[in-house]
């Protein structure tokens, strides 16, 4: 899908825009349990998008956190109504995770890889022609 597209949370008080001229560089569904924790749900499944050309509206937090590797994860989410729809990581700086699942139209998206699947639950579903990695996908 090419073009603008916008998402937000579930209160709507947090907006965003940014617009889509290629398929994600980096697109995923991380299974590792801090992920599982932050949704409440099996994993979270995001992509990234550069800053330049990404706008938000509204009041939005962010909480920081350190992953497996001391990396910096900036989980971000609406104050008032706690959905998360963007973070961000201190490895890349340049780029919002935006989370799928707080886009108006997700149907688009298709995650590239399944990350962290060794800790994924056992009853979770995952697309057999997706690949696959126990921890982290492999830089480059």
């Amino acid at each position: 899908m090419q073009g603008e597209q916008s998402g937000g949370c579930l209160c709507g008080s947090f907006r965003y825009t940014f617009n889509v001229t290629a398929e994600p560089d980096f697109s995923f569904s991380c299974h590792c349990r801090d992920c599982q924790q932050a949704t409440g749900s099996v994993c979270a499944t995001a992509f990234a998008v550069p800053k330049d050309g990404f706008q938000m509206s509204g009041e939005y937090k962010f909480y920081t956190k350190y992953g497996d590797n001391g990396g910096e994860i900036n989980r971000g989410f609406c104050p008032s109504c706690g959905s998360r729809a963007v973070s961000t990581l201190g490895a890349l700086p340049d780029l919002y995770l935006v989370y799928a699942s707080s886009l108006d139209d997700p149907s688009w998206f298709k995650p590239a890889m399944n990350i962290y699947t060794a800790s994924a639950l056992p009853w979770d579903c995952m697309d057999p022609n997706v690949p696959n990695f126990a921890q982290s996908p492999p830089a480059g």
